[in-house]
């Protein structure tokens, strides 16, 4: 009786998946440490510092810059994600991590303490604001006078659907520079410059202000 190769083939088939997976994986993880890297050195920041991550999601780019800050730093990792938070406080205490403190945010506001902050750094969250505006005060008030902003977005594709509650002027899933600018600036921040490719392989900018 011939044997079916129906289970070889999709065992081949899961190990094939599997193995693209943590490929994937392992590229994400690679890229993520790089824009640590890039944001450490851009933002001007040293050891002692405290900064903060604003819509930290899991914590990824939470637990690599505070691997890099000492035991006088300080990462403050804010989202409103109950879910979010609790994997951020899983991460830090599995990385042994002391100088992460875990803020539940809000729509329109960071929930940061005024003036606590050296730099702060938003990676493609800031086109899911609802109120730019408010929370641009937020950021401004959470910044130590000279502090550094760090957005990173990437440019919405045509017909790509706009988040819910985000303003309709950002054309669709993202947001360009040229409007992060206009809103930043207009909060009271001084832009500094503009990174058309920051990250080539994501098609992501970054825009780069500081609090005068």
């Amino acid at each position: 009786m011939r044997r079916s190769l129906t289970p070889l083939v999709t065992t081949a088939a899961t190990a094939a998946i599997l193995c693209a997976l943590v490929a994937l994986a392992t590229r994400v993880a690679a890229d993520d440490a790089s824009q640590a890297a890039k944001l450490y050195e851009l933002l001007e920041l040293e050891p002692d510092m405290a900064i903060a991550d604003i819509g930290a999601g899991s914590g990824e780019m939470t637990i690599l810059m505070a691997k890099r800050m000492n035991a006088s730093g300080k990462v403050y990792s804010t989202d409103i994600n109950q879910d979010r938070l609790t994997e951020i406080r899983a991460a830090a205490s599995r990385d042994h991590l002391d100088n992460i403190v875990v803020v539940e945010g809000a729509e329109k506001a960071t929930n940061l303490p005024d003036l606590c902050c050296d730099a702060i750094f938003i990676r493609n969250v800031y086109h899911h604001f609802s109120d730019p505006p408010a929370m641009n005060r937020s950021l401004l008030a959470a910044l130590k006078p000279g502090g550094r902003l760090a957005i990173i977005d990437f440019v919405p594709r045509r017909g790509s659907e706009l988040p819910a509650g985000a303003p309709a002027d950002r054309g669709g899933h993202g947001v360009t520079a040229d409007v992060v600018n206009g809103e930043l600036t207009a909060a009271g921040f001084t832009r500094v410059q503009t990174i058309d490719n920051w990250d080539g392989s994501r098609g992501e900018f970054l825009v780069l202000f500081r609090k005068n």
